[in-house]
């Protein structure tokens, strides 16, 4: 039965981004009927646009993500492209400095890493210059494909049951006696028992159809690719602001900041004036190129072939939203502030913990809870300056480096 002649499930997750898709996943696993409704594609936004990054020391998921990540391979049954380690370099003695002191809460953690000095991370990454004043090496983390990863998850869900309806907007969460009972959608209503909504930059917004505040903010995140290159030993490499990967084919993929801040959207992912923000903005990708040369001087040479952009959340205080919430009590809600592909697997896990349990089995997450910000002014946005750029500021177009 397709998932369109069947309306309804067990559980429903709104959202086929990264962090939907491992919940699904995981609840597919224990036998759960479960649906996937998506508004566009699969890992189409920030899920299948990003650095591939798998090192979130600063998460309470943080162990569970390092135990799972060099599993997922074999627990998914397709590949991920996963590889384990990471160097963080310092193009000045006080990013090295703040660098060392993240390590050492890692090696508090029980994480090994260790500090190289110029000549040493120059023999690591061929690609340094002489502008690199050290690095650390994590023996721990890594990077994994992020388009590979997503469309692991989706087939590996589909192989246990789950079902994935794509091209469906979600419109409102419907309720009766303080529960939800379905949701409506551009292809009419679905039922289920319990709802996940991982709806990212629209988690928000379909939150508000039933009277519950969830701050989050959309943001355009940029990433630049560029020609191939031989393959360095380690391919997760990030400083100078930047987050990425080299991949298996030797392209350099490296996002980070600075982002723009962009309009709420509606559930549809549309603003109020009908528009929608994924196109990239040149003068972001110049900057990344700028910095990407100052990270890899010996890389000047090749050309970026390629960008992308995808739209992303953030929560006021820049962590996750993990919460299986008092009223309506079946409704759990995943927004992931920036992290959610690197921490996909540990955050699926909880999810289903969460729905099936009640609790998160493995870790504390209370302080991922939505209720940290029932105080919260709701004019938050204008008073931390994530508000949109004045179109003037981004009218003039400029060309990316050679």
């Amino acid at each position: 039965m397709s998932a369109m002649e069947k309306k309804s499930a067990s559980v429903i997750v709104i959202g086929g981004g990264v962090t939907g898709l491992s919940a699904a996943w995981w609840l597919a696993r224990d036998g759960v009927d479960v649906l996937v409704i998506e508004k566009g594609i699969v890992g189409w936004e920030a899920s299948g646009r990003n650095g591939g990054g798998c090192t979130h020391y600063q998460s309470p998921l943080f162990d569970e993500e390092q135990r799972l990540w060099p599993q997922m391979d074999e627990l998914l049954g397709y590949p991920t492209e996963y590889r384990r380690e990471r160097v963080i370099m310092a193009l000045t003695d006080a990013q090295l400095a703040q660098y060392q002191d993240h390590g050492d809460i890692c090696a508090r953690m029980g994480y090994h890493y260790e500090t190289l000095d110029a000549k040493q991370t120059r023999e690591l990454v061929p690609l340094a210059g002489d502008n690199v004043v050290g690095a650390v090496h994590y023996h721990f983390g890594g990077q994994a494909n992020p388009q590979r990863s997503v469309q692991a998850y989706a087939w590996a869900l589909q192989d246990k049951g789950g079902r994935i309806l794509q091209h469906t907007a979600v419109s409102s969460i419907v309720t009766k006696g303080g529960r939800v009972t379905g949701v409506e959608t551009s292809l009419g209503r679905f039922d289920c028992d319990h709802l996940v909504l991982a709806a990212g930059p629209q988690t928000g917004a379909l939150l508000d159809t039933i009277g519950i505040y969830l701050p989050v903010a959309p943001a355009r995140a940029e990433m630049i690719v560029t020609e191939p290159l031989p393959l360095m030993r380690i391919g997760g490499v990030d400083g100078n602001g930047l987050y990425g990967r080299q991949t298996l084919r030797g392209n350099l993929a490296y996002g980070g900041g600075p982002h723009e801040w962009l309009e709420d959207t509606g559930p549809d992912g549309r603003t109020a004036a009908g528009g929608i923000a994924a196109r990239p903005a040149s003068q972001l990708l110049q900057n990344l190129s700028k910095r990407l040369v100052e990270l890899f001087p010996r890389a000047a040479h090749v050309r970026v072939i390629r960008s992308w952009a995808g739209i992303i959340e953030n929560t006021p205080d820049g962590r996750p939203v993990i919460d299986r919430l008092d009223e309506p009590g079946n409704l759990t809600v995943a927004t992931m502030s920036s992290v959610g592909f690197g921490l996909s697997p540990a955050a699926g896990h909880a999810i289903r913990d969460l729905v099936m349990e009640g609790r998160c089995s493995f870790t504390d997450i209370d302080k991922l809870g939505l209720d940290r910000f029932a105080n919260l002014p709701r004019d938050w946005r204008a008073r931390q300056g994530w508000v949109p750029p004045v179109l003037s500021d981004f009218a003039t177009p400029a060309r990316l480096p050679a």
